[in-house]
């Protein structure tokens, strides 16, 4: 039987690949059911730091599998208000190899931050569909891209490629197909070698002004550092952490 989600975990790093490449990785009722469990597991592990999620070639993910809609409709999923996954402790890095298409994109745009071969491209098709985004891609893409793009794209249904996504700040970098997953875990060990809990209050920090006004997030900000002063700071941890920074050359991203 075909295992529908690839998780090999190494040094602190998991790799989640979608595994329907016959059927481009569309997301039939299986693989739905299948990969938020699959992502909540590795984010419960403390053994992993940093997680990447890709697609088996060609496609990252096709979207919804339109051959099962046709044939069976769709029962709502129980998932997350905050998208596919929820809100993770664990930074998830997307490792766009080909389309994400409509639900495919907002598994993607759920991601902290994307890494795109030049072969990826984005697009929302709901609206050429005929289905509406659940995953939370109307509050997702407007915060990526702006909201007139986000509206270009959704009403359009139109392709974006990879270099116009890097310049609408939709992907961080774009790389030559051969070396993406190499480019994505790469980042993905950086994080993984970062002090654990600050990268998980990092990134509660982000979420969590992600969801209120302007005012409340330089307050929120603040008030998150006065508490994690409170942990106390140990000297010689800093500078065995510095050492370690200039070690690895971490004078750029």
């Amino acid at each position: 039987m075909e295992q529908l989600v690839l998780t090999p975990v190494d040094d602190g790093v998991a790799v989640v690949t979608l595994n329907r490449s016959h059927a481009r990785n569309a997301l039939n009722s299986e693989l739905r059911a299948a990969l938020p469990p699959v992502i909540a597991g590795l984010d419960a592990d403390p053994a992993v730091r940093a997680i990447v999620l890709t697609g088996a070639d060609p496609a990252f993910c096709a979207g919804l599998d339109l051959r099962e809609l046709g044939q069976r409709g769709v029962s709502a999923d129980a998932s997350s208000v905050r998208g596919p996954f929820g809100r993770l402790s664990t930074p998830l890095i997307g490792a766009i190899n080909g389309p994400a298409v409509t639900g495919g994109f907002e598994i993607a745009l759920a991601c902290d931050f994307l890494i795109a071969s030049d072969r990826a491209s984005f697009a929302d098709t709901h609206a050429r569909v005929g289905v509406m985004p659940g995953w939370g891609l109307t509050v997702a893409l407007p915060e990526a891209v702006g909201t007139r793009r986000a509206r270009q794209m959704s009403l359009t249904g139109n392709f974006l490629d990879a270099h116009t996504a890097l310049a609408w700040g939709l992907v961080n970098e774009v790389v030559p197909h051969d070396v993406l997953l190499e480019r994505a875990t790469e980042l993905a060990r950086d994080i993984a070698g970062n002090e654990a809990d600050g990268v998980a209050q990092m990134l509660a920090t982000y979420n969590e002004l992600a969801d209120v006004t302007d005012d409340e997030r330089w307050g929120i900000e603040l008030g998150n550092a006065e508490a994690w002063k409170q942990r106390g700071i140990d000297p010689e941890e800093i500078e065995r952490r510095r050492q370690a920074i200039i070690a690895r050359g971490r004078t750029q991203i």
